[in-house]
């Protein structure tokens, strides 16, 4: 996908319901990538006692495998000493500090603002938790859904794709080599 990316007048930006950081570790820099959920990556007081978010670097959990219990020690709010949490939005979730995603979200409206003739790419989006289709789908720009299982766009200027997220994205990237040759 990168390497998609690095052909792009534009370049890419990343829209993700994902909480891991794999758009990140796949070398994507974090200023072009909204983490909608938030990140496992970033920890919250529980509470919330204030809406400072940390990295979650020195956390490593360390869990029983027959008991699958954690027996190291939780993490705990620099501020308050209060039990610490991911900052990931859970469902139902009113604790949830969204100020990191906010300012992802403005750097992507940024970035769709600048950007000449946006077109999108969706990777395997399903429809149980269907937020990152109806942010693709919400926008009105042309629209690549690659899904294996639920490919279906709905719209003519959309492409549906029924194939795995490797083999869809090894095609546009041969396809976008044999354009520049």
């Amino acid at each position: 996908m990168r390497e998609i990316a690095a052909q792009l007048p534009d370049g890419a930006f990343v829209f993700t319901s994902n909480v891991d950081g794999h758009f990140q570790k796949a070398g994507f820099a974090p200023d072009t990538v909204w983490e909608v959920h938030g990140s496992i990556h970033h920890l919250q007081c529980a509470e919330p006692c204030s809406a400072h978010l940390w990295a979650a670097d020195g956390f490593e959990p360390i869990v029983d495998p027959v008991s699958c219990r954690l027996v190291s020690p939780l993490p705990t709010c620099p501020h308050c000493g209060g039990l610490a949490r991911p900052n990931i939005l859970m469902f139902g979730d009113y604790a949830w500090q969204e100020e990191r995603a906010l300012s992802q979200q403005a750097r992507c409206e940024a970035w769709l603002t600048r950007a000449r003739k946006p077109m999108l790419i969706e990777l395997g989006a399903g429809k149980a938790v269907a937020t990152v289709r109806r942010f693709g789908e919400g926008l009105g720009y042309p629209l690549i859904r690659i899904n294996l299982r639920d490919p279906d766009v709905g719209k003519a200027k959309h492409i549906s794709v029924p194939l795995g997220a490797l083999a869809a994205l090894e095609g546009i990237e041969a396809a976008l080599s044999c354009k520049q040759a």
